[in-house]
């Protein structure tokens, strides 16, 4: 039985109405209505980029649309990036666009020869009157939705402006290529993002290749982007729409070829990020902007909304119920429009803070800027342009043949052979503080697996600065004699591996039960105090730790500096100050962990002063020649806490005292974090913090891949990565990067006892024939 018979649409873009179309066509007695307040040809922005990925679905469910799509497509390869005058040029990348109008000619054609009723100039009626008299209610209408503002309190928008104010022009020219190019002016930095997406006719003067209607020039869509501050010192703010167009031609006129810029209503604007946290209310539903937004530079608002109608109309054919079909379009679509969010808020942040990078070698700043979403890599940019792939990688320094993870890199009198680190993670394995067998085997594994540099767990100061009574210590003799035997172990069997020792103190997160009986719960028995910066509990359950006084400050450095001295007659090779996951120095920094009212609290200056003095100190005892890292959360992923601007001041002010590199890491600071997970999710703090402060960074977090590795190192976002559970599911993993990359150099080396195993082993047989007939029944 058909969903839905009568369907409203409430917005005529390109996703209301592909919506209509392909609902009509799936049962042509369906009743479908489409409301659109404006003219049918009044439409803002100009060109419309689709994805390869987007034209299969949309092939597949509507030839007519396809076929007519395709006969306008601007087709194209190449990205152009001009930056101080200097054009550089990437290839393979594969694009198609048309203009934004010819797409809604193409879907009101399409909808009018299915029996679809547009009603152009026509206010929607109230939701609650469409959904009394319709099946169906598709809020298709932008990202100012007013059917979703209607139920906002359902709906559960969250709306974020960005810092760039944008606006979208054309040229009467076709770009040859998909063009990014930087404007340094007077009041700061400027962007273009330019694509052709009408190509000249044959017959016009300057054409030279076929497309397009007859006598027409060509057309590029053209967005202008700038910072808010940078757009207001500019006087854009004073200016009406014509004088701006006029100026944005101005600055860009290399760019055009001295060519002028038109307008269509166009105004500056600023970027919205929507999320909802539900996308249907019993009848009515999100689509497109209404529903979720993606910024621009990515190209992806068009194609969500297109790939959304795809996805609705499937579910309303596959299941019973119009809402088992509600749900199972939110269930599918919800993945894929948070992995494009992700992507297009890096994408979003790198031009905000386009800046930073300006002073990278010219390739460096190109490559940079492709890989800036994360979807392109250094993998996928060696398979669509191998010469430029390998001129960039030349200029960064990489020998011949050698993937940028396996460059070497210098931390004071330590050369660490590639740029790979086993993150520092918590085994509670201990026992009274003392790492047995267990950290042997643990560390020496990964130490064998060929990582640059393998890090211990957090390793406590003293047994009431355990996290819980599993946790390591480096507080008495014995304990500094385990962890010798362990030093020696990776010195004697993996050299050229350095290992470091992460010393720390849990603070107000001690006298736990260990990770798996309940990661952060009290202990049941057993407990002992714990003290922190301020007598704020981490939870209701936990305990209130008492606030540390002047004398006990003075204790706990000198725990710090006695933990240092052993670490290094134990051998260690760096070591690394934990500030960082709501411990004890993390609970200074943090202005929702520490209240204080003298000198070691208010300001960032103040909360910065204890972790700073522990820094010196154990600086003072360790040798000179070793480096002394410092592990900080960048941002509480919580309202009034530290975030990016703080995290930048934390690591100058490291830096300053010392500080060989900045292991930036986030959150786990406060209970009530809400963490913005992704792939790579971290490193956008340690591309800042290195690029707005020259120190050397260690990124981590679901880092998971040598492509990722290669691409934020090739990139200049970090110096070095640090990986944790790829190599708890692989000790080898530095090894096995290597082998997959067909690596052999110095920057890793296969233990002689491993040797033989440097290959992958054979697996079955994958070359059978194929069939060659498929028989029909």
């Amino acid at each position: 039985m058909t969903v839905a018979l009568r369907v409203a649409v409430i917005g005529g873009g390109p996703g209301g109405l592909y919506t209509a179309a392909l609902l009509k066509r799936l049962d042509p007695e369906r009743e479908i209505t489409v409301w659109e307040r404006n003219a049918p040809d009044d439409t803002f922005g100009f060109g419309v980029v689709l994805s390869d990925e987007t034209l299969g679905g949309i092939e597949h469910a509507d030839p007519v649309v396809y076929a007519a799509l395709c006969d306008e497509f601007v087709r194209w390869d190449d990205i152009d990036i001009v930056h101080r005058g200097v054009r550089h040029t990437s290839g393979g990348h594969g694009f198609a666009a048309l203009g934004r109008r010819r797409l809604l000619e193409i879907l009101h054609e399409r909808c009018r020869s299915l029996g679809v009723d547009l009603r152009f100039r026509t206010e929607a009626p109230s939701t609650a009157r469409l959904t009394a008299e319709y099946d169906l209610v598709v809020a298709a209408d932008g990202v100012h939705s007013l059917a979703r503002g209607a139920h906002a309190e359902v709906f559960g928008p969250s709306i974020e402006e960005h810092r760039c104010r944008y606006i979208w022009l054309a040229a009467d020219f076709a770009f040859e290529a998909f063009r990014f190019e930087i404007a340094e002016t007077e009041h700061g930095v400027m962007q273009l993002h330019g694509y052709p997406f009408s190509r000249p006719s044959p017959d016009h003067p300057t054409s030279t290749r076929p497309a397009g209607p007859q006598n027409q020039p060509g057309a590029s869509t053209v967005i202008v982007e700038m910072r808010e501050e940078v757009w207001r010192a500019a006087g854009f703010a004073e200016l009406d729409e014509q004088a701006s167009v006029e100026r944005c031609a101005k600055i860009f006129t290399d760019a055009l070829g001295g060519r002028a810029l038109r307008s269509h209503r166009s105004a500056w604007t600023t970027f919205r990020t929507v999320v909802n946290d539900r996308w249907s209310h019993g009848n009515l539903v999100l689509l497109g902007d209404a529903a979720h937004t993606a910024h621009f530079s990515i190209g992806s608002g068009t194609k969500l909304a297109v790939e959304d109608a795809l996805a609705l109309a499937a579910c309303l054919e596959e299941q019973p119920t119009l809402k088992e079909a509600l749900l199972a379009y939110e269930a599918e679509r919800r993945p894929v429009v948070a992995s494009t969010q992700r992507a297009a808020r890096a994408s979003l942040e790198w031009f905000e803070n386009i800046g930073l990078y300006l002073d990278q070698p010219a390739r460096q700043f190109a490559f940079n800027l492709l890989t800036r979403s994360r979807r392109v890599t250094h993998d996928n940019l060696r398979l669509r342009d191998p010469h430029f792939a390998e001129t960039v990688e030349r200029e960064f320094g990489c020998p011949a043949g050698t993937p940028p993870m396996f460059t070497p890199f210098r931390l004071r009198g330590l050369t660490l052979r590639n740029r790979v680190v086993v993150s520092p993670m918590d085994m509670y394995s201990a026992a009274d503080g003392v790492p047995g067998d267990f950290h042997l085997v643990h560390l020496g594994a990964r130490a064998l697996g060929g990582a640059g540099l393998v890090m211990t767990e957090m390793v406590c100061v003293s047994a009431e600065g355990r996290i819980t009574p599993g946790c390591a210590g480096l507080y008495t003799s014995p304990q500094a004699d385990a962890w010798r035997r362990i030093t020696d172990f990776v010195h004697a069997q993996a050299p050229g591996t350095a290992i470091g020792v992460q010393l720390g103190h849990s603070g107000r997160k001690g006298s736990t039960k260990l990770m798996w009986e309940g990661i952060d719960e009290p202990l049941e028995d057993g407990n002992w105090p714990v003290v922190a910066a301020s007598p704020i509990p981490y939870t209701a359950d936990n305990q209130t730790p008492g606030e540390l006084d002047r004398a006990q400050l003075d204790e706990l450095r000198e725990q710090f500096t006695a933990a240092a001295r052993r670490a290094a007659h134990c051998g260690f090779d760096l070591l690394e100050l934990h500030c960082a996951h709501g411990y004890l120095l993390s609970g200074f920094l943090s202005p929702l962990t520490n209240r204080r009212t003298d000198a070691y609290g208010g300001s960032l200056a103040g909360r910065l002063r204890f972790p700073l003095e522990v820094f010196d100190a154990v600086r003072a005892v360790w040798p000179k020649e070793r480096p002394m890292t410092v592990r900080i959360s960048a941002t509480d992923w919580a309202e009034g806490g530290n975030g990016a601007d703080e995290a930048v001041g934390i690591a100058r002010a490291f830096a300053a005292h010392g500080a060989d590199a900045v292991d930036v890491s986030t959150g786990q600071v406060v209970a009530d974090e809400r963490p913005d997970y992704g792939r790579s999710y971290q490193t956008p703090f340690a591309d800042r913090i290195r690029n707005e402060t020259g120190i050397p960074v260690i990124a981590v977090g679901a880092i998971s891949s040598w492509d990722d590795v290669n691409s934020l190192i090739l990139a200049g976002r970090t110096d070095l990565c640090a990986l944790a559970r790829p190599h708890l599911y692989d000790p080898h993993w530095t090894l096995h990067a290597a082998a997959e990359q067909e690596y052999t150099g110095p920057g890793v080396a296969w233990p002689l006892p491993y040797r033989a195993g440097s290959r992958p082993p054979r697996t079955g047989r994958t070359d059978a024939p194929k069939p060659r007939l498929t028989l029909g029944t």
